[in-house]
Order: C-alpha cells, then sequence, then structure tokens
C-alpha cells in the first residue's frame, strides 16, 4: 500500500501543482499584455478590481485542485456521495482537517500528502498575491 499511495500522491501533486503553475502563468500573461497596452490600474477601483480578479482567480485554482482530489476519493470508494467527498477534500487540502470524515487505513497516507499540498499551493498564492500587491504600490507611486 504504500508504493500505491506514493505513486498516486505523487501524480496527483504533479497535476495540481502544474493547474496551479498554469493557471498563475495565465494570470501574469493577461496582466503583461493588459500592462502593455497602457491599462494600468491606476485609480482605487481599478486596483480593487485588479486584486479581485486576481483572489477570484487564485481561488478558482484551488477549487479545481480540490475537485480533483475529491473526484479521485470517488473513484477510490472512499466515499458515497460527491458532497462527502468535496467536504473531505477542502477540509484536507486547506489543512483544517475536521476529523469527522476519514479515508480508511489503505489511504490515509494520500490525504496527509494532500494536506502538504494544499499547505504549499496556498503559500504559492499568497506570494503571488503579495507581489501583485507590490506591483500595483509601485504603479500607484509611478502615476503620483
Amino acid at each position: 500500500m504504500l508504493l500505491e499511495n506514493t505513486v498516486l500522491a505523487t501524480v496527483m501533486v504533479a497535476l495540481t501543482v502544474l493547474v496551479h503553475f498554469l493557471g498563475m502563468v495565465g494570470l501574469s500573461s493577461v496582466a503583461k499584455r493588459r500592462a502593455a497596452t497602457g491599462h494600468l490600474p491606476g485609480t482605487i477601483a481599478r486596483q480593487a478590481g485588479v486584486v479581485l480578479v486576481v483572489i477570484l482567480s487564485l481561488f478558482a485554482l484551488h477549487t479545481i485542485e480540490i475537485w480533483l482530489y475529491a473526484w479521485l476519493y470517488l473513484i477510490l470508494g472512499e466515499f458515497e456521495t460527491l458532497e462527502a467527498a468535496l467536504y473531505f477534500s477542502t477540509s484536507t487540502f486547506t489543512t483544517v482537517g475536521f476529523g469527522d470524515l476519514y479515508l480508511d487505513e489503505k489511504w490515509r497516507l494520500l490525504s496527509a500528502i494532500q494536506s502538504a499540498n494544499g499547505f504549499l499551493l496556498i503559500g504559492l498564492s499568497t506570494a503571488y498575491l503579495v507581489t501583485v500587491m507590490g506591483l500595483i504600490h509601485d504603479i500607484e507611486g509611478e502615476i503620483r
């Protein structure tokens, strides 16, 4: 079971990191195109709009990643309903880990690795958001 858990967890980590990376590259690409055409977030409303779009986009990426794990848990037969799989996946990915639902001992290592995966990806999103906020602050200084 250790080998199966490790292989499956490695595939899931690679998949979710790829989803996250491609999403952030897409966000950065959109931002670069807008900056190149002179659409800089000069007003407070535009700055707030940029931050909101970034936050919602990052939230969407995490949602996709959580759903990927939820579907995996359903495929493995660990939960009978999508709602239960999503609930477990969300609480595991965000490292809340309520403990009211749990995986069979056979797959518990997979959920532990999902927690580490979620922790790192949420940290990556936070770093990305801090970078965006810094860029907005720099642009704000240039506009004045």
